[in-house]
């Protein structure tokens, strides 16, 4: 025992590298929330049912001349709130169908198709945030929104100036299918998220060191000029060729000048800002 505890103390400890892991970075991914097939945001449906009036008469009572006669409580058992609820999709369904159809007897046409299912696509998602547990409704909910992607994926191939009216009619928005499925997973995204990590590391020294040569600018010009006006009095007094012109001493300070100008003016914005912020 004693000779396995010298072996292993004789190896040399391999070297952990203990900087730059992520949990240092403080690189947080979250998982995205799955929405479900169904639900409004996947299925493209932007506009809901509007909300049905209370005092709404079945359709094919409403030019009854007994029922315009007859007591409040005869009229109850004729309003839509007080029938069954198939009563009422058909209502939205024929109002949504009104909309888009090509004439008054239009009910097969791919638009007057898509507005009915656009109907009961939205009666059903009502449905489902009441109760999200019938499985039925759910079933026919789903095939219903493959069954439209379909006849809008057709419509869009063949006729696009009617597929963009019925979008807009319909208060729709179309998701064609990637061409490439792409699994999402912890490791890319946290790959990429360092990536960006980085460049904004990068992105911040660097604007860092740009605002610190700037800072430098000044005093570097104004060292330069002293020096460019000593060795052209130098060259003057010693009778040798002058290599420094007057010009350039001038451009020298019109750009020291202009440096000036900013720097006062960011100063002036800067002290403005911080007053705002005081009162």
């Amino acid at each position: 025992m004693n000779k396995l505890l010298n072996i292993a103390q004789a190896v040399p400890r391999q070297f952990v590298r203990d900087y730059a892991f992520k949990s240092d970075l403080k690189i947080k991914w979250v998982r995205p929330e799955k929405i479900a097939s169904i639900r409004p945001e996947k299925s493209g449906d932007l506009g809901k049912l509007p909300p049905l009036n209370a005092n709404e008469i079945l359709p094919e009572y409403k030019d009854s001349k007994e029922l315009q006669n007859a007591d409040e409580t005869v009229k109850s058992l004729f309003k839509l709130n007080n029938n069954r609820n198939h009563l009422t999709t058909r209502y939205y369904r024929d109002q949504m169908v009104r909309e888009v159809q090509r004439h008054a007897q239009d009910f097969g046409s791919m638009e007057a198709r898509l507005a009915k299912m656009t109907a009961f696509i939205r009666r059903y998602q009502e449905h489902m945030e009441k109760s999200p547990r019938d499985r039925v409704i759910k079933v026919r909910l789903k095939e219903l929104i493959e069954k439209r992607k379909k006849f809008l994926k057709y419509l869009r191939r063949w006729d696009y100036p009617r597929f963009e009216w019925i979008l807009e009619k319909l208060d729709l928005v179309y998701k064609p299918p990637p061409t490439h499925f792409h699994w999402i997973t912890r490791k890319e995204s946290l790959q990429k998220l360092t990536d960006i990590y980085c460049d904004n590391i990068k992105e911040e020294r660097l604007e860092a060191y740009h605002k610190e040569l700037q800072a430098q600018q000044i005093p570097y010009l104004e060292e330069a000029i002293k020096k460019m006006v000593f060795v052209r009095q130098e060259q003057i007094d010693c009778d040798v060729p002058v290599t420094v012109t007057e010009q350039q001493i001038d451009e020298a300070r019109k750009e020291l000048a202009k440096l000036k100008e900013v720097r006062d003016a960011e100063a002036a914005v800067t002290r403005k800002q911080s007053d705002d912020t005081f009162h």
